[in-house]
């Protein structure tokens, strides 16, 4: 039996596979269906489960990839992803290792065929689909739960410069599940943005995301203040991790719509 990436690449079932991972929300993934021990590299960013993931070898950055220590890990499978990974980086990789799996996952529901590609290839399919049900027991639960009043949002990702994101982003995507929009700001899928009155005019509040940039309560309180309209911090783990952080997003959502 073969499964089929985002790419359109079959892939075999693997028993034995040699896996590294340089996509932090799938190492965390791949450790929720059991399979750490094939887990012979992830990058510095693959931070979860801790206890877990303190003792398996890291790589380098999900950019700054150290090709050396991979090649001396002598991976079976690579597991990388459209947009943390740079593809020149990817195809260097791809002259050593055999198997190489690529993921882009675009909305919530896509977290089932995810864990389903995981859990096929690397034959820990029991776990995918208990992890699968779990998952759109969760996703129907937020569907069905009361809507608030639709937010017009800003969802910020960086400052100096500022950055946001498209309407074409797996976060954008999770927004739109308790009725937030954000505004297209051109053509780029994070694209730079300035503050001006223009703006502000289109937007009901605004959110900090915790990662990539630290956003702390200190920012949001600041920018609160010069812009005069509501200002949010949210967690980023919540919002952008797809795989097993997923679950935990989807309950996150529902919070920030009650709220």
């Amino acid at each position: 039996m073969t499964f089929i990436d985002s790419l359109g690449q079959q892939h075999p079932a693997a028993p034995d596979a040699r896996i590294v991972s340089l996509v932090p929300s799938i190492t965390e993934l791949l450790c929720e269906l059991g399979l750490a021990p094939q887990l012979v590299g992830r990058t510095g960013f693959c931070i979860h489960p801790e206890e877990v993931v303190r003792t398996i070898p890291k790589v380098g950055g999900t950019k700054d990839v150290n090709i050396e220590k991979i090649r001396k890990l002598a991976p079976t499978h690579l597991v990388v992803n459209i947009d943390e990974n740079e593809k020149p980086t990817v195809d260097k990789l791809a002259a050593f290792v055999p198997n190489i799996v690529v993921t882009h996952p675009l909305a919530p529901q896509d977290n089932i065929a995810l864990a389903q590609l995981m859990g096929g290839i690397f034959c820990a399919q029991a776990r995918a689909d208990a992890w699968c049900a779990e998952f759109e027991a969760e996703l129907a639960a937020l569907r069905a739960a009361p809507k608030g009043r639709p937010q017009r949002v800003l969802y910020c990702i960086w400052q100096d410069p500022w950055m946001s994101i498209s309407r074409d982003t797996y976060i954008a995507r999770m927004l739109a599940e308790i009725g937030w929009s954000v505004p297209q700001l051109g053509d780029a899928r994070y694209p730079r943005f300035e503050w001006n009155e223009a703006l502000l005019s289109q937007l009901d509040q605004v959110l900090l995301s915790s990662e990539p940039y630290r956003f702390t309560e200190a920012h949001a309180d600041a920018l609160e203040r010069q812009l005069g309209k509501p200002v949010q911090l949210v967690d980023g783990e919540m919002m952008s991790w797809y795989g097993s952080r997923a679950l935990q997003g989807i309950r996150y959502l529902r919070g920030l719509a009650a709220a």
